[in-house]
């Protein structure tokens, strides 16, 4: 009984360190994590609105 358990732990270990592996291979075939720039947008603007609120406007 102990045996197939042993069996069974010793193919997880095989699994896990294959998943690490691969996790390894992954990342640094992607390069690190470098990303590209994203193109340039124009800021948000509010449009016609005022930059103070209307309640601190002293008509």
């Amino acid at each position: 009984m102990s045996g197939s358990i042993v069996v069974v732990l010793v193919i997880l270990a095989v699994i896990a360190a294959l998943a690490i592996i691969g996790t390894v291979v992954v990342v640094l075939r992607d390069g690190r994590g470098n990303v590209p720039s994203e193109p340039p947008q124009r800021p948000w603007t509010a449009g016609n609105l005022p930059s103070l609120p209307y309640s601190l406007i002293r008509f």
